[in-house]
């Protein structure tokens, strides 16, 4: 997958911190098409993944990687935030992401899973999205990936508290009539640090 090969993800595997496994569900499918869905019980519209290839590559990965965390990305999960990003990333476990499709999974399925997210309050059509928000957001955090020492720690909705990182600029000092603020040029440490105190916002 192109995402996973590019910028800190690229990085990351470079390191040897992460490894990146794909496994088709069609590999565990039913009768000669593979089949993976079927329609639900009690009618309505769509298919539905079916418990069986779920649960099958769920074990098969499990053998590889015992410990690590299997995890569904569904409407109903707990909201994800960045504290889940850094609980995830301290971890040293794997992590087995589900990728929903259709119009859901045969809710079993959930017997099998350790944590359940949702990555906002819309519907997309599959989990590769919340996936790859959960890998960038956790990957991202693994020890040297970022660089520098404190680059994760003073960015944006640390701990949760919506505090949103402050304005930051680069050459030229000016741009159609658009001034950096005078204080950044100044090299005043402490009243830069002052500065950009005032400067963080909560988005509520």
């Amino acid at each position: 997958m192109g995402v996973l090969n590019s910028s800190m993800l690229h990085k990351a595997q470079d390191m040897g911190v992460v490894e990146f496994k794909y496994i088709n569900l069609r590999d565990y499918g039913r009768g000669p098409r593979q089949q993976v869905d079927d329609t639900p019980y009690g009618g309505g519209d769509g298919m539905l993944l079916m418990v069986d290839p779920l649960v099958r590559a769920i074990e098969d990965a499990k053998k590889n990687d015992p410990p690590a965390l299997v995890i569904l990305p569904t409407p109903r999960g707990l909201t994800y935030r960045q504290s889940e990003a850094k609980a995830l990333a301290s971890d040293n476990n794997g992590l087995i992401i589900l990728c929903p499709r259709y119009e859901g999974y045969d809710e079993r399925v959930t017997h099998w899973v350790d944590r359940q997210y949702s990555i906002g309050n819309y519907i997309l059509t599959g989990g590769e999205i919340p996936a790859m928000v959960i890998v960038d957001s956790v990957v991202r955090l693994l020890p040297g990936v970022l660089g520098g020492e404190t680059s994760a720690a003073i960015e944006s909705f640390q701990d949760d508290d919506l505090t949103v990182e402050f304005p930051q600029y680069t050459r030229p000092d000016s741009y159609r009539g658009l001034d950096v603020p005078q204080v950044l040029l100044s090299g005043h440490h402490a009243q830069i640090e002052a500065w950009r105190a005032t400067r963080r916002n909560h988005n509520n």
